[in-house]
Order: structure tokens, then C-alpha cells, then sequence
């Protein structure tokens, strides 16, 4: 009776996690199709990280680059700024895509995601890389998307 329960365990969990990467691919397929080369997007950082007290950020991108980022007081971030590396990482739509693929591949125990209905893109991104482990998680949300000429 154990393996059967377990066995029905594992094809329920299997099962899940295709839907899970199904969802994406079709999430991302509906973006590429939107075809927006210049957007402006708000992103918010929810995790204990260093640099949270500069959230939301507003980020620009133009033909997939990000061409323009400010912190919640304004300040322009730049190459030469501390936090760029952890900012940049998210810094596109595309970039959220790569990121969240990343953790759907295995790095995390629990992801949850959340897709804008038109264009695709993920406008809530919850990943917990250690389930039990306090201070792991990371929060996303991509908010006031607009699409620009």
C-alpha cells in the first residue's frame, strides 16, 4: 500500500510540474508573439536583501537591452553602481523569463508564477530555493507596464 501511495505521489508531482513548464512555454511563446521592442515596466524586490530600501525600480527597454533604470528616489543606476549586477539580472522581460526558467529547471523547491493575460510576460515571480530555510525567498512583481513607441 506504501509504494502504491508513493508511486501516485510521484506521477501526481511529475504530473504538476509539466503543467508548471507547459504554462511557461506557453506564457513565453505569447510574449515573443506580442512582438514589443520598447516598454517601461515598474519592478519590485521583495527578499532581505542590502539594497531592498531602493525599491521599485523603473526600468526602460528598447530591442531588449535596458536602456534606462532609476531607483525609488530617482537615482539613475548605472554600470558603475553597487547593485547593478543584481538589478540587471531582472532588468527585461526576457531577462525574468531566463531567471524564472532557471529556477523551473531545479534550483528551487517552490516557484510560483503569475503571467499577464495579453502580453505573456510574468508580473509575479515567488521562489523559495529552500523549502524550510528562512531568508531564501525572493519576490517579484512587475507592475505599470507600458508599451511605447
Amino acid at each position: 500500500m506504501r509504494k502504491l501511495l508513493l508511486l501516485a505521489l510521484t506521477v501526481l508531482l511529475i504530473a504538476c510540474a509539466a503543467m508548471v513548464r507547459n504554462d511557461f512555454e506557453h506564457q513565453q511563446e505569447k510574449w515573443r508573439k506580442a512582438d514589443i521592442a520598447h516598454y517601461r515596466f515598474t519592478l519590485n524586490w521583495i527578499c532581505f536583501c542590502p539594497f531592498r530600501h531602493r525599491m521599485p525600480l523603473q526600468i526602460e527597454v528598447l530591442n531588449g537591452q535596458a536602456v534606462m533604470m532609476k531607483d525609488n528616489s530617482g537615482r539613475p543606476i548605472t554600470a558603475a553602481d553597487s547593485d547593478y549586477r543584481h538589478f540587471s539580472r531582472y532588468a527585461t522581460v526576457d531577462r525574468l523569463f531566463a531567471e524564472l526558467q532557471s529556477n523551473l529547471s531545479g534550483k528551487a523547491d517552490k516557484i510560483v508564477a503569475v503571467y499577464h493575460p495579453d502580453y505573456g510576460f510574468p508580473t509575479r515571480i515567488a521562489v523559495d530555493r529552500i523549502k524550510g530555510a528562512a531568508d531564501d525567498e525572493l519576490s517579484l512583481t512587475v507592475s505599470a507596464f507600458e508599451r511605447l513607441p
